[in-house]
């Protein structure tokens, strides 16, 4: 099927509602929904955030997991010029209070339970940090009169009042080179940052994507935050592109993914690596039928070897890519043919849609083998950080490229490899160190699953690396680590300790957090004793 092209996420619902009606968009909690009921659906919602006093320009802020509501909220949101926020329901209350009181939603919407958790009272305090009399309005019906909240129904049954001709005209009104979509950074480093990302990026960004993946019409399964790139934007914009099918899971169970391939016919996993890893290791993962499966990708991150040698082992294309929140999309893929060695050492090679620099502390281009930041234009590059000016004009060089913060080269096959952040780098006796070259080299160990590489302060060498591993052989010990490392490793890259963990700590999105482990290497390990 051909991909077509148009200049916000919304139409591309109008065009497989006119072209495909019947065919399935998404799939939630056992029941499929076709295009046209979508749009029917979308329509619905976006009558009813006009009747709310919604307007273009306005924030719109969602507290879910990936279900049908986010995404009728997402589509309707951005089909009247809205602009949508996702909010995690994992996060702590100061940090969705952070998020909140910075962009100051128009509207806040959101779940009022799952799995035995209670999210009103969170909607009710967010309201507050607002200071805004309008209530909260929840997905699902309210258990307690008076709790200060309006029911889904209430909510839809406003938007009765807006007229077809008041719906077209606000959907007329919108500007694909206006802002769509805030994604806050993680954070990891500081205060998050809300990246602002416009109508035309998103639907170039993901149209890219969508033209690179190994199957159309694609059929995935949508189970990562709504507050990340990933979860929004690769994992429901591009099969929304296709015209494909989104499997909505409410959050990453093992099980129910590998039972969708079966069940949906799902024909694509795109993932980060943490759970391709936990899904390969699965004690069933060879029971299933996954006969159905074409097509596994990852980014946010490596994934180790012999990972990628069980998903090569079911016969199905595999593909890894690196982007960031504030690029949208991807700028580099792999290519169909990539060796396992390359989907494990690389992140693919650099798109042509994209102008892509590699420059050195003095700020002047390198050779395409040297290693520096990375530096990009891209169609899907942010419009702003959220009202921070400064923010936003450290981000750019002074003709327009976007700073990465992320240090690499390409190598001579054209694969670019990664090798840190730039606030990951660290001096060891003087010498520029850079985790990832660490990590990888632990990971060639057939038994170490994941490596990570922190740096502590240190009395003689300036700051010193310290690794944390996940193994499968219990018999793999500091010294056998260390050893393996001095073998490939020159002396000041060779870590001062190597632990092992059971499991490394996670981010929301699934990405090691690295900040976790600097904090805990700074308070269990004594400098004086490395």
């Amino acid at each position: 099927m051909s991909i077509p092209h148009h200049e916000t996420i919304p139409r591309y619902l109008a065009h497989w509602a006119r072209h495909t009606p019947d065919a399935t968009a998404i799939v939630h909690a056992g029941r499929s929904v076709s295009y046209a009921e979508l749009a029917h659906q979308v329509d619905e919602v976006a009558r009813a955030l006009l009747a709310d006093g919604v307007r273009k320009g306005d924030r719109v802020a969602v507290l879910a997991h990936p279900t049908r509501f986010y995404w009728l909220t997402f589509l309707a949101s951005l089909s009247i010029g809205a602009v949508w926020l996702g909010l995690n329901p994992k996060y702590r209350l100061p940090e969705l209070e952070y998020n909140v009181g910075n962009c100051r939603p128009t509207l806040l919407l959101g779940l009022g339970g799952y799995e035995g958790d209670d999210f009103t009272g969170t909607l009710q305090q967010l309201a507050k940090t607002l200071q805004r009399e309008r209530a909260p309005v929840v997905f699902g019906t309210v258990n307690t009169p008076n709790a200060g909240l309006e029911p889904w129904d209430e909510f839809l049954t406003r938007g009765q009042t807006i007229s077809d001709t008041q719906l077209q005209a606000a959907r007329d009104s919108v500007d694909p080179d206006s802002a769509a979509l805030i994604v806050y950074t993680s954070g990891s480093t500081g205060r998050p940052k809300g990246a602002v990302l416009g109508h035309r990026g998103l639907a170039r960004s993901f149209e890219i994507q969508a033209g690179r993946a190994q199957v159309n019409p694609i059929r995935v399964i949508a189970n990562l935050p709504i507050n990340h790139i990933g979860g929004v934007g690769d994992l429901c914009c591009t099969p929304l592109i296709q015209g494909g099918t989104i499997v909505l899971q409410e959050r990453f169970d093992a099980h129910a993914m590998l039972e969708a391939v079966e069940k949906y016919g799902v024909n694509a996993f795109m993932q980060v690596p943490t759970t391709l890893k936990i899904l390969a290791e699965h004690p069933d993962f060879s029971a299933y039928d996954l006969s159905n499966l074409r097509y596994v990708s990852w980014g946010g991150g490596p994934l180790p070897l012999d990972i990628v040698r069980r998903w090569r082992a079911l016969g199905v294309q595999l593909g890894t890519t690196y982007g960031m929140t504030e690029i949208t999309g991807s700028i580099t893929y792999s290519t169909p043919e990539a060796s396992d060695d390359q989907l494990a050492g690389t992140v693919g090679r650099p798109i042509a849609e994209i102008e892509l620099r590699i420059v050195g502390e003095d700020g002047h281009d390198l050779a395409p083998h040297e290693t520096g930041e990375i530096w990009v234009k891209h169609p899907g590059l942010l419009l702003e950080y959220f009202e921070n000016v400064e923010a936003t004009k450290e981000a750019f060089s002074d003709d327009g490229f976007f700073k990465t913060g992320d240090v690499g080269y390409l190598r001579p096959d054209g694969n670019m490899c990664l090798v840190a952040r730039t606030k990951e780098i660290f001096k060891s006796g003087g010498y520029n160190t850079y985790p990832r070259e660490i990590e990888l080299a632990l990971e060639e160990m057939p038994a170490v699953r994941l490596a990570a590489v922190v740096p502590i302060p240190h009395p003689r060498f300036g700051e010193v690396g310290i690794a944390y591993v996940e193994t499968s052989d219990p018999t793999v010990n500091e010294a056998t680590l260390t050893d393996w490392c001095r073998k490939r490793l020159t002396n000041y890259k060779v870590p001062k300790r190597i632990l092992i963990l059971d499991a490394l700590p996670l981010l929301p999105v699934g990405k090691v957090d690295k900040m976790a482990l600097r904090k805990r290497a700074a308070a269990e390990i004594d400098p004086l004793n490395v």
